[in-house]
């Protein structure tokens, strides 16, 4: 059986290694991604009249993201950056954070920018955590699905879109009845898989053994995870969510989407990850929101206009609220001097830069944070021609690791307008 799954080429597990980076010298101790299908119009981010750099003290923020304007001198929105490199089309998949060419079925061709900079972060149980929202029929029928998130090429990071499995994987050992049934069941499987995966890889020609590893780690991974959160199971204990009707019996998808981000934030605040990435649509062409009272969903969600279309309004402004709730969230918990929003670090944007059928040639990005006032705040930029590489070669001398560009060859940056370092205007 395990022979012929490792045949399929399925090459990463459910959860990614354990990491072992060295603790940071910086401030920054998390990141969180939170990346919205479809695309992102300028127009439904930008405030009127602004073309060019400006502070964003004096300007209103349009209907779509008003929820984040009490955070204005906390933002840096980022307008002109491009992946048309990424040949982005419905989405770019893993090129979106890995910045480099995507496309479906296509695998990963290097690390994202959430997993290099998870590395550099101050070591964690679960180094990164990633989540994706879809309607109820795709989350139950792939409760994992690997788009958007890679720890290197053909390694993807699998998301979790059941929020039942997830808070069993994440809370079983603290729970009772039957999720801690299932927890424990579970458990004995896993291990059981682990030791027989083990013994049946001894006798496999030389060829298959390292594809084969790549389970054989995967479950012995899995299990060393699940021992570790019981070993802390009472520290969980404070930060686990209300396991209530949003989880067991949802009416609308927008139930388990709301009890997914409960579960990257409870994993945030109990310092079980440092890493969060969120896909909204999972990285795809597909969503429902009726949650919302949306009736449309999937496809035909990207063949509408965004600006002033109320159904993409309530969207994003659902998007903002979820943006709002993880800036409080990590605020109501003290961390040094401050809290843990001052070491924290969002980036909100698409996976599909500015509509579904695009070029890639305008990426929005919204930045909210500033952890050791390493990125200017308040604040709104005009880019020209810039990669979106360069932004994240940004996020990276941000983060403590300074990088000349990231995913980018020197052969190919003149062609794309990339320049070595980060973005000046863009830090302190």
């Amino acid at each position: 059986m395990f022979q012929g799954m490792a045949a399929a080429a399925v090459t990463a597990p459910l959860f990614p290694r354990l990491a072992q980076a060295a603790p940071s010298k910086k401030k920054l101790k998390r990141v969180i991604f939170f990346l919205q299908n479809q695309g992102f119009d300028p127009y439904t981010a930008i405030p009127k009249g602004l073309k060019e750099a400006a502070s964003l003290d004096s300007f209103e923020f349009e209907e779509p993201i008003k929820a984040l304007e009490p955070l204005k001198d906390r933002i840096h929105i980022i307008n002109g950056l491009h992946g048309q490199h990424t040949s982005p089309s419905h989405s770019a998949f893993f090129g979106a954070l890995g910045g480099y060419r995507g496309g479906i079925g296509s695998p990963p061709r290097g690390p994202t920018i959430d997993h290099v900079i998870s590395q550099h972060l101050p070591e964690t149980i679960l180094p990164h955590l990633c989540i994706g929202m879809d309607s109820l029929p795709n989350m139950r029928s792939r409760p994992t699905l690997a788009t958007l998130s890679a720890t290197g090429p053909g390694k993807p990071i699998f998301m979790h879109s059941n929020p039942q499995d997830l808070y069993q994987s994440l809370f079983g050992s603290i729970s009772t009845g039957e999720v801690r049934e299932r927890y424990e069941a579970r458990s004995n499987v896993l291990r059981s898989v682990e030791r027989i995966a083990l013994q049946n890889s001894r006798g496999l020609p030389e060829d298959e053994k390292e594809r084969y590893s790549g389970y054989v780690d995967g479950f012995r991974d899995m299990n060393g995870l699940r021992a570790k959160l019981a070993d802390i199971s009472d520290h969980l204990k404070k930060f686990a969510p209300q396991y209530g009707e949003k989880f067991t019996n949802p009416e609308f998808e927008t139930d388990w989407h709301d009890s997914l981000l409960e579960l990257g934030i409870s994993a945030l605040k109990s310092g079980i990850t440092n890493t969060l990435t969120i896909g909204s649509g999972r990285g795809e062409i597909f969503g429902a929101w009726r949650g919302l009272g949306i009736d449309q969903q999937g496809h035909n969600l990207g063949h509408m206009k965004q600006p002033d279309n109320p159904i993409w309004v309530k969207i994003r402004q659902y998007n903002c609220r979820m943006l709002v709730k993880l800036v409080k969230e990590l605020e109501s918990m003290p961390e040094g001097d401050g809290t843990m929003m001052d070491n924290s670090l969002i980036i909100y944007t698409s996976n599909n830069a500015d509509k579904q059928h695009t070029s890639g040639a305008n990426w929005p990005f919204i930045l909210i944070g500033n952890p050791e006032g390493s990125i200017k705040t308040g604040q709104f930029t005009q880019m020209e021609k810039r990669p979106i590489n360069d932004l994240y070669t940004t996020l990276l001398h941000a983060a403590g690791m300074p990088a000349d560009r990231f995913n980018m060859e020197e052969s190919l940056a003149e062609n794309y307008h990339s320049k070595a370092g980060p973005i000046e205007t863009l830090l302190t």
